[in-house]
């Protein structure tokens, strides 16, 4: 049995249920939308987000039909920005599969994903889930937010680790937040463990980030996105931010440098990888990231021992042992 599928146990039948109501969801009666769905449900990944969603709920008592809405929501809303986020980075591939917008073209992926979005909003509204909607419209404000304050502090190159925290908080851990919220709150949990869950699942995007960056790096193999692409997009991660923050004023200026040349040129690229990896950043970044990891299954002590708890611990550890 797999790492994933071991994770997966505790919800498998749960999971299963889903994986065939999330593509009777998306069946369209027009061709080209339904052609462009069935690509979407086949190149799906392990699923990370809805596996939070259920295994959450299961921990605060089990699954039933607002918790199936709430995985529906979520991944319907999280498939949309990755559509849209193809778009905005001119991507022509995504987990290895060419994007809908290199596939077909950008007017064409820019309203697939509105269709996902409404297809979310419609999901919720129909099973009057109200409250599940506000969660996750919550976690899509926070992810527009985060990429419009990271194209901001890029453009100057001055993130600051504050600042990058609060980028990553938004744009990547929110929407692992609203998964854990929404799996609480499917169950009738009170508002104060929902916003608990939200806490909890936040510690883990954030822990997610951060070993996204390390992958970036270099450190492992990452299948559909070269390394050193953050640094050709001059976006500045953990491991970069220390490398610079403990460098004298005349490496620092020439790093910097280099950075802004770096979408156009490669041999900038392998310089900066090169001074990240031989300097402390890498190192401070795993430090953070286990620090984290720490922090959220502390979070969880309050939860009698059971197979969907420590399910969702090695659901957090699988997100930072990742090689890919």
């Amino acid at each position: 049995m797999s790492k994933i599928a071991e994770i997966k146990a505790p919800v498998s039948e749960e999971m299963a249920a889903f994986g065939a109501h999330f593509r009777e969801v998306l069946k369209s009666d027009v061709a080209l939308l339904d052609t462009i769905m069935r690509y979407i449900v086949r190149r799906k990944g392990k699923q990370m987000r809805p596996l939070f969603v259920f295994l959450t709920a299961k921990l605060h008592g089990g699954c039933g039909d607002r918790t199936n809405t709430a995985a529906s929501l979520i991944e319907l809303l999280h498939t949309a920005t990755l559509v849209h986020d193809d778009v905005v980075d001119d991507s022509p591939r995504r987990r290895g599969f060419f994007s809908i917008q290199a596939l077909w073209n950008k007017k064409v992926a820019v309203l697939v994903g509105d269709y996902l979005l409404s297809k979310g909003l419609l999901t919720a509204v129909d099973a009057k889930a109200f409250d599940l909607l506000k969660l996750t419209s919550r976690a899509v404000r926070e992810i527009s937010e985060g990429e419009l304050l990271q194209i901001e502090k890029s453009r100057k190159l001055d993130i600051t680790e504050e600042i990058y925290f609060e980028i990553i908080r938004r744009k990547t851990a929110s929407l692992i937040g609203a998964c854990c919220a929404c799996g609480a709150a499917s169950t009738g949990a009170s508002d104060d463990e929902v916003e608990k869950m939200w806490g909890f699942g936040e510690k883990v995007g954030l822990a997610f980030q951060i070993k996204d960056d390390l992958l970036d790096l270099g450190d492992g193999t990452r299948i559909g996105k070269p390394t050193g692409q953050d640094i050709r997009e001059k976006k500045l991660t953990l491991p970069l931010i220390h490398t610079l923050n403990n460098s004298d004023s005349k490496t620092r200026r020439k790093l910097l440098r280099l950075v802004r040349k770096a979408p156009k040129d490669p041999s900038a690229v392998k310089e900066v990888m090169d001074a990240v990896i031989k300097g402390p950043g890498m190192e401070y970044a795993r430090k953070k990231m286990l620090e984290l990891r720490d922090e959220a299954v502390k979070m969880l002590d309050g939860f009698e021992e059971s197979d969907s708890k420590t399910a969702l611990i090695n659901l957090l550890d699988f997100t930072i042992e990742r090689n890919k």
